[in-house]
């Protein structure tokens, strides 16, 4: 009787393939690949949440909103600010809640925001890289701390600097602290990168000086050893988690030939981002780009076409769409889709870049939500990383059916597999329509005459296209 009702099965599985599928002789194009993110700050309020001590509700239908828009512009990736100042925008053992989620170190939103971050962007098929200032301690001193955080739990590893508090980066402790507090995160959360900006040292303040009373060579080398370390760490726990770092967008006055600075952040940051570029300390490098094309002592292209030849990992500027009818260029929106479209042609390696930030998006300033509608075309599959893993996800079981006015796509992803891309050929062209969670197993496109289905796993790599016609 078992052995009837499976070849009953097989029968009706054998029908329904013969029924909704044609032969399809064209192959589809390659998946679109580009890292398209965008910076999501929490200190000062900056992005999210728009002020302190607003309720869960109001936080999450917040971000709900942001994610919405970011979903709408084809985007893949959000930058989330989950460590400001030594603190937590999740729920933590080691250190206490944000002050910038309810107005008060140490006290509870009522839910946790990483999570919840993480539950709505991957939904959209939006990758979310936890961001990490890592020695910062309070970008103001005279903001109240509660009784866990650093600068009353462990003083001694922290100095003033001016208006603000740092932990020393001298210190073997503050270094393996950071770290710790990291791979908390890495372990218990389902992130898809681990971030961090360009506060590694402060930045100068007028003359004073950081008072460590070591030498920029010194505070380099512990600044290295904190990055290949993390890095490492990282790595070892979860190696399909992105390792990225967000330096100053210029490594040295003078590098390249004719490039200006008032800052050296080699020597006043102990950033030495060029070498972690070239010694695979990182999955990608997004030195922050902000001037615009045109001038020559700080070009945008001009930096990026250096930043491209230094080292073999992708480098994904970060771009100043903020600026937009700023007082510092007074930048229109087409210098913003302008950059896009050079980083697109500059050097060999992976296409992306960062908005700063998503605020600017969200609001649409100057028009540049509008105007990335001609920019991100179809969605992107978030670029694959080779030197990790380059072994491709086995090609989903599919069907394909005429469903309504749309085309039902079904599928039974493996294990390994994280997203599905469809393209879908409707009159002779091919175009990616989605880009999302394998788990949903399902989703309705818009009437097709073909469709293929790619899995997509945590590395980024892609399966052959299961290509099916539609009858």
């Amino acid at each position: 009787m078992i052995r009837s009702i499976a070849v009953v099965l097989a029968l009706s599985l054998s029908a329904a393939s013969a029924a909704s599928y044609a032969p399809v002789n064209e192959r589809p194009p390659a998946l679109a690949r580009e890292f398209r993110g965008a910076w999501i700050a929490c200190i000062y309020n900056l992005d999210w949440p728009s002020s302190a001590g607003l309720s869960a509700a109001s936080q999450q239908a917040e971000l709900r909103g942001i994610l919405d828009k970011l979903a709408a512009l084809k985007m893949n990736a959000v930058i989330f600010q989950v460590r400001p100042q030594c603190d937590a925008v999740y729920s933590s053992a080691i250190e206490p809640w944000s002050c910038w989620l309810t107005g008060k170190m140490g006290a509870s939103p009522g839910y946790d925001p990483l999570a919840f971050c993480i539950q709505e962007a991957h939904a959209r098929g939006i990758e979310v890289h936890a961001w990490f200032n890592p020695f910062r301690a309070l970008p103001n001193n005279t903001q109240e701390v509660c009784r866990n955080h650093v600068c009353r739990r462990d003083p001694g590893i922290t100095k003033r600097f001016g208006t603000m508090t740092w932990c020393d980066p001298s210190f073997a402790e503050t270094r393996s602290s950071a770290i710790k507090v990291i791979l908390d995160v890495v372990k218990r959360y389902d992130i898809d990168g681990v971030h961090l900006d360009d506060y590694f040292y402060p930045y100068p303040s007028g003359s004073l000086v950081f008072p460590d009373g070591k030498t920029p060579a010194q505070r380099r080398s512990y600044v290295d050893s904190f990055v290949s370390g993390l890095y490492s760490a990282v790595k070892g726990q979860k190696s399909w988690v992105r390792v990225g770092i967000s330096p100053f967008g210029i490594w040295r006055p003078g590098v390249p030939a004719g490039i200006e600075a008032g800052l050296d952040s080699y020597e006043q940051l102990a950033g030495d981002s060029r070498k972690w570029l070239k010694n695979g300390w990182v999955d990608y490098l997004a030195p922050q780009l902000y001037w615009p094309i045109a001038p020559q002592k700080q070009s945008f292209t001009a930096l990026l076409e250096w930043w491209r030849q230094q080292g073999s990992r992708p480098v994904w500027p970060g771009i100043a769409t903020e600026r937009i009818g700023g007082k510092e260029d007074h930048r229109s929106a087409s210098e913003i889709t302008n950059q896009i479209d050079a980083s697109r042609k500059i050097g060999n390696n992976w296409n992306g870049h960062i908005h700063w930030s998503a605020k600017s998006l969200v609001s649409n300033r100057g028009g540049i939500a509008t105007k990335l509608a001609g920019t991100y075309t179809q969605p992107a599959a978030v670029p694959p990383m080779p030197w990790v893993s380059s072994k491709a996800p086995t090609a989903p079981s599919v069907s394909a059916n005429v469903h309504g006015d749309g085309t039902l796509v079904q599928w039974q992803p493996d294990n390994n597999t994280a997203k599905i891309a469809i393209q879908s050929n409707a009159g002779g062209t091919w175009h990616t329509v989605k880009i999302i969670p394998s788990s949903t197993h399902s989703t309705t496109i818009p009437r097709a005459d073909a469709v293929a289905i790619t899995a997509l796993d945590r590395y980024g790599n892609a399966s052959p296209p299961k290509v099916l016609g539609i009858k």
